[in-house]
């Protein structure tokens, strides 16, 4: 299965103001939050215009990109399969092959009360990565064991899919930071920052 970015070509703008955002970790993708424990929110980082939400999410452990819309219609198109998610991910343990292989297969995990097995998808063994990953929040200590990084790129985005895809295949995710959606990717952004621009 070819997954690339060079196969997605922006066809057309869609309408609306859009953002893109490095989300921290820490934060939640919400601009409101209504439960009593006080938590760090989208608002706090940009002075978003009325109406603006997010598209899609990331839980408040994960880091990377984020798109924002005031376009309701622009969130469903981008929430679709023909919108790749790239992530790049930490792992607790020395990854295998094996479990590569059964990533890019599908494994089974839990949505919803219910047993789903995730679509083909790209998954390989990062050696290095790039400065502009960051170093984000400290994991652990190496006292405590090797770790290593894998890159997946899914067409879905179940509730923390790629948490449960690696968990499922014996290496829990330590660490994760979403690089791209898209076209639309965060090599230029510095953790915080948002950046207003056209959405294909």
């Amino acid at each position: 299965m070819n997954l690339s970015n060079e196969s997605i070509e922006p066809v057309f703008a869609l309408e609306g103001r859009h953002f893109i955002l490095y989300k921290p970790h820490g934060y939640i993708s919400q601009f409101i939050y209504e439960k009593k424990r006080a938590k760090k929110k989208l608002g706090e980082l940009f002075d978003f215009p009325e109406g603006t939400m997010a598209i899609g999410r990331l839980d408040e452990d994960s880091e990377g990109v984020l798109l924002l819309t005031t376009n309701g219609w622009a969130s469903e198109v981008v929430r679709s399969a023909h919108y790749e998610k790239e992530y790049y991910v930490q792992l607790d343990g020395i990854v295998t092959q094996e479990a590569i292989e059964e990533l890019c297969n599908g494994v089974e995990i839990g949505v919803k009360g219910t047993i789903y097995k995730t679509k083909p998808c790209e998954a390989s063994i990062l050696t290095s990565l790039p400065d502009w990953i960051g170093e984000g929040k400290r994991i652990r200590d190496e006292r405590h064991g090797p770790t290593s990084w894998v890159r997946i790129v899914l067409t879905e985005g179940k509730f923390r899919q790629v948490r449960k895809m690696t968990a499922k295949v014996g290496f829990p995710t330590l660490r994760l930071v979403r690089v791209r959606i898209g076209i639309h990717s965060i090599k230029e952004l510095k953790v915080g920052e948002v950046r207003e621009i056209e959405l294909y």
